[in-house]
């Protein structure tokens, strides 16, 4: 069995090839259990393990194991660690043990990528980045695979981590920290949220005419990065309606406002990418896209990177 390193994944799974095989996936599917959610209590506090299966019918076999300890903080370690366990189908023997983290990470902004490639404006070339964690660097790769960026705005509560990103990304695009977000909503072709807010960040009343909105951030019912008013807005669209219905804050809250209602959702990526229902209605169209992750996406770029990989023959 191989094991393969935060630096392996990062040098191996390039973006095209991680977002065919997310649309491969999402369009002929895979089995998927609800994730399984383990509370544990630990000396110093509470914890949380997560357990995420997928299978394709006749072919690989994954788990992706996370732990979630919000204590770390204290201690300047990562709250979210994990491990991707990919196993071959026909047997059912392991194949790989993969860095989560890093996994994660791409999967996450290549679904985003992939969404956009679906239903942003084919000229989308403005992106404005809200959050500057550990994602923000990944969706501004990602988006600029499928859409012709040229500007990419970046807004955070820490100003210095901002202007690092803006740096960090300078010699390939037109990079600015912004201050005043609604001038900077108002000039981005796409907004992608990647933060932890409890509170609205970005307000619909704020949104042009053919933005697409990408939102990753929040992925519990407590937790959001719009106001109603954005989904108000916007054509909706979620990764899967399974994982909406359980997490998506931005949807789930704005439900409960009375502002919004689940049926109004237009579509799951599925069924876009399978053209069972359609995307963007026209030029002039907001859309916005929710996701909140799937085991599925863990899956397929567990695959897309174990069949980039050198082989190490014994």
């Amino acid at each position: 069995m191989q094991v393969v390193s935060a630096a392996e994944v990062a040098q191996h799974l390039t973006w095209q090839g991680v977002i065919d095989r997310l649309r491969h996936t999402f369009v002929n599917g895979v089995e998927s259990p609800p994730r399984h959610h383990h509370a544990m209590h630990r000396p110093d506090g509470e914890a949380t393990m997560l357990l995420m299966p997928a299978w394709e019918a006749a072919g690989y076999i994954g788990v992706k194991m996370v732990n979630v300890f919000p204590q770390n903080a204290e201690h300047g370690v990562p709250a979210i660690s994990g491990l991707y366990l990919l196993s071959e189908g026909k047997h059912g023997q392991p194949l790989a043990c993969i860095d989560g983290s890093e996994l994660t990470r791409r999967r996450t902004a290549a679904a985003s990528a992939l969404a956009a490639q679906a239903l942003a404006n084919e000229d989308a070339d403005t992106l404005l980045v809200v959050g500057t964690g550990k994602l923000a660097p990944m969706v501004i790769e990602a988006h600029a695979s499928v859409r012709p960026i040229k500007r990419v705005l970046i807004w955070g509560r820490n100003p210095n981590k901002a202007a690092a990103i803006a740096e960090e990304y300078a010699d390939r695009f037109a990079t600015q920290v912004v201050d005043a977000l609604p001038d900077a909503v108002a000039e981005a072709d796409i907004i992608s949220c990647v933060t932890l807010s409890t509170q609205p960040i970005i307000k619909g009343e704020w949104l042009t005419p053919g933005t697409h909105v990408d939102l990753i951030g929040a992925f519990r019912p407590q937790m959001r990065e719009t106001d109603a008013a954005c989904l108000g807005r916007a054509q909706v669209f979620v990764d899967t309606y399974a994982g909406a219905k359980g997490e998506a804050g931005d949807i789930l809250q704005a439900i409960e406002e009375g502002a919004f209602q689940f049926d109004a959702i237009q579509a799951e990526l599925a069924e876009v990418l399978s053209g069972a229902k359609p995307g963007r209605s026209g030029k002039e169209a907001i859309t916005l896209f929710k996701s909140v992750g799937a085991s599925l996406e863990d899956l397929a770029a567990a695959i897309e990177l174990w069949e980039s990989l050198p082989k190490h023959h014994s």
